[in-house]
């Protein structure tokens, strides 16, 4: 009777114990606010970006075209600008001009850098009105006809690679008109048979960030 009696007190305390762990459980659980996964409670920025930017800074996104099958796109302010489904994207240099202090699209145009000639681009950077920002995605091939004066011009723009662009080069680029210093918004990458991603072509590349107002 001692032993039946032992069994039922450790029975009684084994089952009280499980329901009080099981509602305190139960009612932490119910104080917790139920939310979703953070893949899909993220929220969507500005062209796609992973974080918003400040009120005094313009969003932008670039990709330079993939060797000379799939165009290059440019994105700024989340309204995309320059793109193969807008259809005004071509061979060589596009390049989009953006008011820095407005945001708004001035003008935008590509120049066949491979078979073209140099003078429309050179005359399209002579021209570029004060406190613009200049947006630039290569596609195919965009140094073969770059001359000295184009190079210069870049450089002027603040870009670092523009005197090393030559053929079939992968190249994104934001720069400003009259910049006092070297452009943080670049990347550039030499075509290397050895590295090529698409056999004649290097890898496409991309670009994306929070540039200042007026001027950078």
């Amino acid at each position: 009777m001692r032993v039946a009696g032992l069994i039922r007190v450790v029975a009684f305390i084994f089952t009280v114990v499980t329901m009080w762990i099981f509602l305190r459980s139960y009612t932490n659980f119910n104080r917790k606010t139920i939310r979703l996964p953070r893949w899909l409670d993220t929220p969507k920025f500005k062209c796609g970006l992973s974080k918003s930017c400040l009120n005094n800074f313009f969003a932008f996104k670039i990709s330079s075209g993939a060797a000379n099958v799939v165009g290059p796109s440019m994105c700024f302010e989340d309204e995309i600008i320059m793109s193969p489904v807008r259809n005004n994207v071509g061979r060589g240099l596009n390049i989009a001009l953006v008011n820095g202090t407005t945001g708004r699209v001035i003008r935008k145009a590509s120049f066949d850098m491979y078979s073209g000639e140099p003078q429309p681009l050179l005359d399209f950077l002579t021209e570029i009105p004060d406190s613009t920002l200049v947006l630039v995605a290569s596609y195919d091939d965009p140094g073969t006809k770059m001359n000295d004066k184009i190079k210069t011009l870049f450089t002027n723009l603040g870009s670092s690679y523009a005197k090393q662009l030559g053929f079939r080069d992968s190249w994104v680029f934001v720069g400003a008109k009259d910049l006092r210093s070297k452009s943080p918004y670049e990347q550039f990458l030499k075509n290397n048979p050895e590295t090529n991603k698409y056999e004649g072509w290097p890898e496409l590349l991309e670009l994306e960030g929070c540039v200042p107002k007026k001027v950078m």
